[in-house]
């Protein structure tokens, strides 16, 4: 029965392995994209390890195609949506599932429609209503719409969370002279850090990554983030695909670090209990 078990045990790691390696191979082959030259990533060399490592690439992706203002712009873009995404889908995640007022459930409802709205549908509404405003071409154009779009969902993951946590803990904080406010900054937020760490790395994927809002509201080369800047790596006659390839391992740089660091909260995220225990 103990070699059964040891048996099931190695397989079910064997899987594991296989999986690791498959899921960790597009990155290992981006890295070697960025050390080749065009002939060795489409002729003679595509799935192998690079001949010579070609660190030019790098040198080439920062000063001839100005990367680092393109990697600036996403972090400021990315960075400030972040904040206000976190601060307002707390603030209304909170009122809406440990509260009691009216229209609450409405208001919970309406907020939770953003999920089913695609954002190509309101792409032109969007681009004249940023424009009536005056903040066409500003970090603005760009940061009130990825607020807007990732609300929902960031909402949705802190309401389960809120939801979870006993009123017995609220309970005894009000009891002890708390305030609401002091009850939600020093109680309420330490609980549900995993939801926090989740909320914050797929917010800031969905921001990082989006392409079609970046490419309408800003034109402005000066402000392009790095999705729509790496369009400026395609020559209209040749591309420099090894600078290219090495801009895109630049540009994943962010994600990586971002889940380096919140990947054991996240994994006690999606534990039973996981917002409680924190």
């Amino acid at each position: 029965m103990k070699m059964l078990k040891l048996g099931k045990t190695a397989i079910f790691q064997s899987f594991l392995w296989i999986y690791f390696i498959i899921s960790l191979y597009p990155l290992i082959y981006m890295v070697f994209f960025s050390l080749k030259n065009n002939e060795e990533i489409f002729y003679t060399n595509p799935m192998g390890l690079p001949w010579n490592l070609r660190f030019h690439n790098y040198v080439e992706a920062v000063t001839q195609f100005d990367i680092l203002k393109y990697f600036r712009n996403s972090i400021v873009v990315s960075g400030a949506s972040l904040i206000f995404i976190l601060l307002f889908a707390l603030m209304f995640s909170y009122a809406t599932a440990r509260m009691e007022w009216r229209f609450k459930g409405t208001a919970y409802g309406y907020l939770i429609l953003g999920l089913f709205i695609p954002t190509q549908v309101i792409l032109i509404p969007l681009a004249v209503l940023i424009r009536d405003f005056g903040i066409s071409n500003t970090y603005l154009a760009l940061i009130i719409p990825y607020v807007a779009f990732n609300l929902a969902f960031s909402s949705l993951i802190f309401f389960g969370f809120f939801r979870t946590i006993p009123m017995e803990i609220e309970e005894s904080a009000f009891m002890d002279g708390a305030s609401i406010y002091r009850t939600f900054v020093q109680i309420m937020l330490p609980l549900v850090t995993p939801a926090i760490a989740t909320v914050t790395i797929f917010a800031f994927l969905n921001v990082w990554n989006e392409y079609p809002l970046a490419l309408i509201m800003i034109t402005k080369n000066e402000l392009k983030t790095l999705p729509t800047g790496l369009l400026s790596f395609t020559g209209q006659y040749a591309t420099d695909w090894g600078a290219t390839g090495a801009a895109l391992v630049i540009s994943s740089i962010p994600m990586i670090i971002l889940y380096l660091f919140l990947s054991e909260s996240v994994e006690k995220a999606l534990t039973v209990g996981g917002a409680v225990k924190g």
